[in-house]
C-alpha cells in the first residue's frame, strides 16, 4: 500500500470515527498529493519518496507555524498546528536523535577526510544527502559544526 493509498484510507477511518483533527491533518496530506500528482509529468501518480518531502514540507510548515504561535501567546492556534503535526509525523520515518547523527557524522567525516571548519561546505550537501528523511537539517548543521570546530 503506498502512502497515498494509507492517507486515504485513514480518511475514511477518521470520518468514521469523528475524528475531526486528524481529519482535518489528513485532508491537507491529500491536498498536497493531488497537488503534485498534477503537476506535469506526474500522471497523478506520486511516489513514496515524493510523498515523504512533501510530508516533511508540510510538518516543517507545522513546526514553524507552532513557534510563531506560541511567541505570540496564541496557545488556541499553536495546539491546532500540533495536534496537526502529530498526525502528519505519523507517516514519517522515525527520526534520529542528535546522538545518532553525531555517531554518523563522525564516520561521514571519517571517510571523507574532514578535519577544519573549512570542510563544512564538502562535507554538508553529503551529510544532507546521508541522513534524507531521517533527521532535520538545523540539527545536522549544528551537529556538524560541533564536530568540525
Amino acid at each position: 500500500m503506498t502512502l497515498q493509498e494509507k492517507v486515504n484510507a485513514d480518511i475514511i477511518t477518521a470520518m468514521k470515527a469523528k475524528d475531526e483533527v486528524s481529519l482535518r491533518a489528513l485532508r491537507g496530506l491529500k491536498s498536497a498529493l493531488l497537488l503534485a500528482g498534477s503537476e506535469a509529468g506526474a500522471n497523478g501518480i506520486v511516489s513514496d519518496e515524493q510523498s515523504i518531502k512533501i510530508f516533511q514540507k508540510l510538518a516543517k510548515q507545522r513546526k514553524e507555524s507552532l513557534d510563531i504561535y506560541l511567541q505570540n501567546g496564541r496557545t488556541d492556534l499553536a495546539k491546532t498546528e500540533s495536534d496537526e503535526l502529530i498526525v502528519i509525523e505519523k507517516y514519517l520515518p522515525a527520526q534520529l536523535s542528535t546522538e545518532q547523527i553525531k555517531q554518523e557524522l563522525a564516520t561521514l567525516l571519517q571517510a571523507n577526510g574532514a578535519i577544519s571548519a573549512a570542510d563544512f561546505s564538502k562535507v554538508m550537501p553529503l551529510a544532507m544527502k546521508h541522513f534524507a528523511g531521517r533527521a532535520d537539517g538545523k540539527i545536522i548543521s549544528a551537529s556538524l559544526k560541533e564536530l568540525l570546530s
